[in-house]
């Protein structure tokens, strides 16, 4: 008996742009509440955190100019309108980055919910994005193009760069951040996983 696999629905334009806006500010959110608590993520928004503990330079800043060099790869990997859609991506979590210091004022908020729900935000803006064929991230661009011209597994690469940023922020961070920290990227990950499967959600953008 022969399957019937359903015809992929293709995004609108204004469903893209509701996506990149929506899933940027949750991201930008849940920056916010990491760097307000000294806690880490991974991949470039985690090693963006980390040089803005050092240089005392704004998290927004350190992610845009990190991500910067991988566009190219991303051209050659994703094409263009991924590659397009990731800038505009990148760029609004620069900005809202910015700006929800000037929204949002935290005096004070609990670490191990700061953890929950910064991962929780943060988890679900990536999936907002994912699901719309958008990117945040230069590290998995760069992991992507490794495993296709060096058979270099992304998801290994991807986990040996988040340990060194770890084994970085151990001489930056508390040691009970750090371990939040770690608890933080398993739930976000945890998110995309179990949200962000084959065949769970048809629509293309």
């Amino acid at each position: 008996m022969t399957e019937i696999v359903p015809e992929q629905e293709r995004h609108k334009l204004y469903e893209d742009a509701m996506a990149l806006t929506l899933g940027t500010l949750f991201v930008s959110l849940g920056m916010l509440i990491y760097s307000k608590t000294v806690l880490l993520v991974g991949s470039t928004a985690g090693l963006s955190l980390l040089l803005s503990y050092i240089s005392g330079y704004g998290f927004g800043i350190s992610f845009f100019l990190l991500n910067l060099p991988f566009y190219v790869l991303a051209v050659r990997r994703m094409g263009w309108p991924f590659t397009i859609r990731t800038f505009v991506a990148v760029g609004l979590v620069a900005v809202f980055s910015r700006l929800t210091t000037s929204w949002v004022d935290i005096a004070e908020i609990n670490p191990i919910y700061a953890t929950v729900i910064g991962a929780g935000l943060t988890g679900t803006g990536l999936l907002m994005l994912f699901r719309h064929r958008t990117g945040l991230g230069g590290i998995n661009i760069l992991a992507l193009y490794l495993q296709e011209h060096w058979k270099i597994r992304a998801g290994y690469f991807q986990l040996a760069v988040d340990f060194l940023i770890m084994i970085a922020a151990f001489f930056v961070i508390p040691v009970n951040r750090l371990a939040l920290s770690i608890l933080g990227i398993v739930i976000v990950n945890v998110i995309i996983a179990i949200n962000h499967k084959p065949g769970r959600y048809m629509a293309l953008s």
